[in-house]
């Protein structure tokens, strides 16, 4: 288990000490907040443009994708964290379980890329130092030009899903696309990413319960990474191969049922949420939760460093608005 203590209970909560010292705190889960079976299917609702639809605003600009508005169970049930194996010290963040409805609204068919990343840079100026990186064996911070999203530590092509993004990053490519086109973009909320991503399945991942059947649908840890970044040999990865040790180029799995590319594994996605440690107060209307501590965000989908326990539409973990990892992207969303 050594992989993955080290690389969630310590790499997301560790970008937060470096930017900030962040009070710990424990959150009791909320013992009023009702409760729903994991076995309720959810409600879609009959979509205002037709399911799947695509389009794009600019030649620079994310292909988008109309998902339907509709209602859907959040959450993982309990005994979910506990047939995975969660560690103890990050179980219950997933809790409990509860009804949600969600408008619709559009996102990214794709994670932004780094050719569509290229063009906010190249237009803004925005810089991009530092940046967490693996190193053999541990993940360490470059505060130079040698780690960032051109430099992840590993190499990528523009087809590949930008990384080295922080929070702050994401959020001012959004306000630089909205700009552009003239639509609203941002962030998708953690409720429409948890949507998004179940897509109306209720198993714990989009294609089903079993994390090793991931390589046609994901791109996590597996025995690619396993045998070709160093430092990996020990690590729990999935028992196939997904042909890629670190980010694969955007669309290269199957889509989930509503024709998303890649909401599990390549790399985590950025959403708006700050951070609470349960769900015991949580919105129900498929709105960002705007309070808590907002000096975090709520990060999802896990990435290619990460093993199948990770891989699921329920997990949720946490990273500081300011810190770049190299196996943390964004996809963003437009109101339609």
């Amino acid at each position: 288990m050594k992989f993955t203590i080290a690389l969630f209970a310590g790499l997301l909560m560790m970008g937060a000490a470096i930017a900030q010292k962040i009070e710990q705190r424990v959150i009791s889960e909320n013992t009023k907040a009702v409760r729903v079976p994991s076995t309720v299917a959810p409600i879609i609702a009959n979509p205002a443009r037709e399911l799947g639809e695509t389009f794009k605003d600019c030649d620079v600009c994310p292909e988008m994708l109309v998902v339907p508005a509709g209602r859907f169970v959040m959450g993982a049930a309990p005994e979910e964290e506990q047939s995975e194996k969660l560690s103890e010290t990050v179980r219950n963040h997933s809790q409990p379980q509860h009804w949600v409805d969600v408008a619709g609204f559009s996102a990214g068919k794709f994670e932004v890329t780094r050719r569509q990343y290229r063009a906010f840079v190249d237009a803004t100026g925005r810089s991009g130092e530092g940046c967490f990186v693996w190193r053999d064996t541990t993940f360490e911070f470059e505060n130079d030009l040698s780690a960032n999203w051109r430099n992840p530590g590993y190499a990528q092509e523009d087809s590949h899903p930008a990384t080295c993004i922080s929070w702050r990053d994401a959020k001012a490519y959004t306000v630089w696309l909205s700009q552009r086109t003239g639509k609203v973009y941002r962030l998708l909320t953690e409720a429409e990413w948890e949507y998004a991503a179940r897509a109306g399945t209720t198993t714990r991942r989009f294609w089903g319960d079993y994390g090793d059947e991931s390589c046609a649908y994901a791109n996590g840890a597996d025995q690619t990474t396993k045998a070709q970044v160093p430092g990996a040999a020990n690590w729990l990865v999935a028992n196939c191969n997904d042909r890629y040790a670190h980010t694969a180029p955007v669309g290269s799995y199957r889509a989930n049922a509503f024709g998303l590319f890649d909401m599990l594994g390549n790399v985590w996605e950025w959403t708006e949420d700050c951070w609470n440690g349960n769900y015991g107060d949580a919105p129900s209307d498929g709105r960002a939760w705007a309070t808590g501590d907002c000096s975090q965000r709520v990060v999802r989908g896990g990435s290619w460093s990460d093993i199948p326990m990770f891989l699921r539409s329920a997990l949720r973990f946490r990273g500081s608005t300011a810190i770049r990892d190299s196996y943390v992207g964004f996809r963003v969303a437009r109101d339609n």
